[in-house]
């Protein structure tokens, strides 16, 4: 049986150790994969993110039922033809990227990946200019993981559709996630889910924490550039998950439960803020990494 992208969702954050978020939606467990359904492609967010395993980037339902979400696969146009101009691009940019492997960009790809830990947001901590986790920021990690389903499932369309191999398995070289390699090998590289979560999260905070806007989203963008350094996806890939993101977002504003979320969470910033909390990481050596990008 195929599933479609909201039930993949539903199966993906079903197994998610936390409490309910209001507004959850209640689903039935898949049935298990036969053989024959074994080889079929994968949709795989990001690393660690698929659909039987859990994660703690995203809720167990977004604000948004199914028919309401972008079309991935109507809204983006087909990745690159080979041997076009735009594939030369993107060979080019991926080209650049292995060149930086080991570099202080590639290890901060490698924590970008990460998106199982618990304070995964806190990659945008320097960019707010306070600690984000579930811990010290409830109100915005429950804002951000709830938004996250709904901006990861606009994605799912088109990877199905196109099925688009990802650069190492062009090019050969090796990538950020070597054990995520053989399930990113099945799932189709364009758009990237990573780069639309990303993107997402950082246009949101932007509403959160309106006086770090510019910094907010250049994190996002760099943040979804993160999947190109680490060699499992192509520029235009990522380029186009912020396609996603922001269809997304667009089309959350006008969710009225949405709205109440980020009002909370922005005044539970808007607290930080006031009392002079400062981020506890190196802020300096975050800006000054990320500056070496090519």
């Amino acid at each position: 049986m195929t599933h479609t992208p909201r039930l993949t969702a539903l199966a993906l954050v079903a197994t998610l150790p936390f409490a309910p978020l209001h507004g959850q939606v209640q689903t039935s467990a898949p049935p298990p994969a036969s053989s024959s359904q074994a080889a079929q492609p994968t949709s795989v967010v990001a690393p660690g993110i698929t659909p039987t395993t859990p994660s703690r980037h995203m809720a167990m339902s977004g604000y948004l039922p199914q028919a309401a979400l972008p079309d991935s696969a109507t809204i983006l146009p087909p990745p690159p033809a080979t041997a076009s101009l735009a594939q030369a691009r993107d060979d080019e940019a991926a080209a650049a990227a292995v060149a930086q492997q080991g570099s202080a960009r590639w290890k901060l790809a490698v924590a970008d990946a990460e998106l199982m830990a618990p304070d995964a947001i806190g990659a945008f901590s320097c960019a707010a200019g306070f600690d984000l986790g579930a811990q010290a920021t409830p109100a915005i990690s429950a804002l951000l993981r709830r938004a996250a389903a709904d901006i990861a499932i606009s994605t799912f369309a088109a990877k199905r559709k196109y099925q688009r191999p990802r650069p190492f398995m062009v090019n050969g070289k090796p990538s950020c996630t070597p054990d995520m390699e053989p399930l990113l090998r099945r799932d189709g590289s364009y758009p990237s889910g990573h780069s639309a979560l990303g993107y997402g999260e950082g246009l949101i905070l932007a509403e959160v924490v309106p006086s770090r806007a510019t910094a907010l989203v250049a994190r996002g963008k760099a943040f979804g550039d993160s999947r190109r350094l680490c060699n499992v996806h192509w520029l235009s890939d990522i380029e186009e998950g912020r396609i996603m993101a922001s269809a997304t977002l667009a089309r959350l504003h006008a969710e009225p439960a949405f709205q109440k979320d980020v009002a909370a969470a922005r005044a539970e910033a808007d607290r930080i803020l006031a009392s002079g909390a400062k981020p506890g990481r190196d802020c300096a050596a975050e800006t000054a990494t990320l500056a070496t990008t090519r």
